[in-house]
């Protein structure tokens, strides 16, 4: 349901978009080495360059957003939230003159989560998940390097460095006595 509803959201977003020709990307984009840029780490992942963009993104946000959330709601929101704020700086640093938008931060970050906390959680079936999506979904990995004009491969690059760190995150989390030795007892 609330992979669903973002899904909605984006649509949505791209609707008003349409009614203001353009305008919400635009705006609302990341536009790297810009002050006035930085607003755009927060709004990009929303917006997309047209309907057709948003249509090639909508199948991999359902799918690795909803593996995703299977870990619960509170690991998704600190997993999401790294892969969206690493992406994002990650893009206005380092981004190719331009506005760049798009759900693919968020993609790239939630594949690379989904394909590494097996490794780093040691679990036998998230590292089986890893390989059955690596199979079916592993080139888009490509992604990350740069080759096709007018795409933020930069967006792709730092939304996987934000996943990769998810991983870790959430691996040590879930680690059997975390809790116990970071708690401090006074006596």
């Amino acid at each position: 349901m609330i992979i669903t509803a973002f899904t909605g959201v984006l649509y949505l977003t791209e609707a008003a978009d349409t009614l203001f020709r353009g305008a919400l990307e635009v705006d609302g984009g990341i536009r790297p080495r810009q002050l006035d840029g930085l607003e755009g780490i927060l709004w990009a992942p929303l917006l997309h360059h047209g309907w057709q963009h948003l249509a090639a993104n909508t199948v991999p946000v359902l799918v690795f957003g909803f593996l995703a959330l299977a870990g619960g709601v509170g690991q998704f929101v600190a997993v999401t939230a790294t892969i969206w704020l690493v992406g994002g700086f990650g893009t206005w640093l380092t981004g190719s003159p331009g506005v760049h938008v798009g759900a693919s931060i968020l993609i790239f970050g939630w594949l690379v989560f989904l394909l590494t906390r097996g490794f780093f959680a040691r679990s036998a079936a998230h590292i089986l998940l890893a390989l059955a999506l690596f199979a079916v979904w592993g080139g888009v990995l490509w992604g990350v390097l740069p080759g096709i004009p007018g795409v933020s491969w930069q967006g792709h690059l730092f939304g996987a460095l934000g996943g990769l760190i998810g991983a870790q995150l959430v691996a040590h989390a879930d680690r059997p006595g975390t809790a116990d030795r970071t708690r401090v007892n006074r006596s």
